[in-house]
């Protein structure tokens, strides 16, 4: 089967539909096991992608799951209709998946039960290539000289059925994922970055996912606007009550009540329906059905023998801006060291984050090993999940300033002395 790279193609090409017609969406049993028996008999790498609908429906699951296999063509699967998707995981074994910002798939792919065994993810390679724009649109048309239009991204993909131009555009997302593979390979091979981005691909690949978030209520947008135990309660109790409606009613939460309605909610403690009605944010039909709802949240925190603490412990470093007072020595190495590895990043041709994870330098600075040798330095950044790659390059400059800024203080300790 002939693909875009077979032909002789102008600067740039705009993509308005796929080459081969757009596929009848999968939402049978039947149809999902012979999508399955199709990507088992092609060949090569598998495009996959999903459509969200953030913004739209509760949680993060995929309502279209897109695929493309030389031999198979295009696939498109409603997950709602079928359900899991493990006869679709199993006729993938051993076959590399090809997704662009991985860590946004995998974690929807994975409820429906599909997990690659191979990964290469091409806005990951962007990012090591140093590209200035990684988006899918941006890398097809700089390495492949095709446009794509993105204006379908953050509709509502829950919607049924979904409309044809919609479906052209997620088609299109995985008809020209696996030659942006390909081309990202050759920059890579050629800027001598392959093993990086390899090594990049397998820890997404094999990383577990992220523990569930300490209070996760304490993230409202706002909240610190709340003073007051009571009144952090209210907001505690008034995000949970949202949360539980919105997972009763498949809907994201800040489509029933804004964060911002939270916190004027909290900080008012209204204690009738029209006080609450008067509230900002509170407003409207739905608002009035679930008047009760929101008052009941306010009032248990108003009894509450025991109301939240405005703290909680974590084993989340203290703001950056904090180090000076708390710890004066860590503060001092993330002045040296934090500057160093953003050179080193700038002669590299790459982001600093992807170099060396910020949490990664933030944590060594304030908990360093007891050398300053390399060996030392490389085995604490292996401790908070560095890779090797990013070992082998930082660990030579992190030591150095370590050492540097350690022989100046005790120069300046000396000279103290003598004075």
């Amino acid at each position: 089967m002939p693909g875009f790279e077979d032909f002789d193609i102008p600067a740039t090409v705009h993509l308005n539909g796929p080459a081969e017609g757009l596929p009848r969406v999968v939402d049978t049993a039947r149809g999902l096991a012979r999508a399955a028996e199709q990507l088992a008999a092609a060949t090569g790498p598998v495009a996959v992608d999903t459509e969200r609908a953030s913004g739209f429906r509760y949680g993060q699951r995929a309502f279209l799951v897109q695929l493309r296999r030389e031999g198979a063509g295009t696939i498109l699967i409603d997950p709602e209709a079928v359900g899991s998707l493990a006869s679709v995981d199993e006729s993938l074994r051993g076959v590399e998946w090809v997704l662009h910002a991985a860590t946004q798939d995998m974690p929807c792919l994975a409820e429906l039960d599909m997990r690659p065994d191979r990964l290469f993810d091409t806005e990951l390679g962007g990012r090591l290539l140093g590209l200035r724009k990684v988006g899918l649109a941006s890398m097809t048309e700089e390495l492949l000289g095709f446009t794509l239009s993105k204006e379908h991204s953050a509709v509502d993909w829950s919607r049924r059925p979904l409309p044809v131009d919609w479906l052209n555009y997620a088609a299109l997302d995985v008809e020209v994922l696996v030659q942006l593979r390909w081309a990202t390979e050759e920059r890579l091979s050629q800027a001598g970055k392959l093993d990086w981005a390899l090594e990049e691909f397998e820890h997404v690949r094999t990383a577990p996912p992220p523990p569930p978030r300490q209070d996760p209520w304490r993230r409202t947008h706002g909240m610190g606007n709340v003073r007051g135990r009571r009144k952090l309660t209210a907001l505690r109790n008034l995000w949970q009550a949202r949360e539980n409606l919105a997972r009763h009613k498949d809907l994201a939460p800040t489509r029933l009540l804004p964060d911002s309605a939270l916190v004027a909610a909290a900080n008012a403690m209204p204690r009738t329906v029209p006080q609450l009605l008067g509230t900002p944010g509170f407003h409207g039909r739905q608002a009035e059905r679930e008047a009760t709802r929101w008052l009941t949240a306010v009032q248990e925190a108003r009894l509450a023998e025991e109301p939240v603490p405005a703290t909680v412990p974590s084993n989340t470093l203290p703001p950056v801006k904090a180090w000076e007072t708390k710890r004066p020595e860590a503060a001092a190495r993330l002045s040296v060291v934090k500057p160093a590895v953003a050179h080193l990043a700038e002669e590299l041709e790459l982001p600093t984050e992807n170099l060396l994870t910020p949490e990664h330098l933030r944590r060594f600075c304030w908990q360093p090993p007891r050398s300053t040798s390399d060996d030392a330095v490389a085995e604490r950044l292996r401790e908070l999940g560095a890779r090797e790659w990013q070992i082998r390059h930082v660990a030579p400059v992190i030591g150095a300033e370590w050492r540097a800024l350690r022989s100046q203080r005790r120069s300046e300790k000396s000279v103290d002395a003598q004075d």
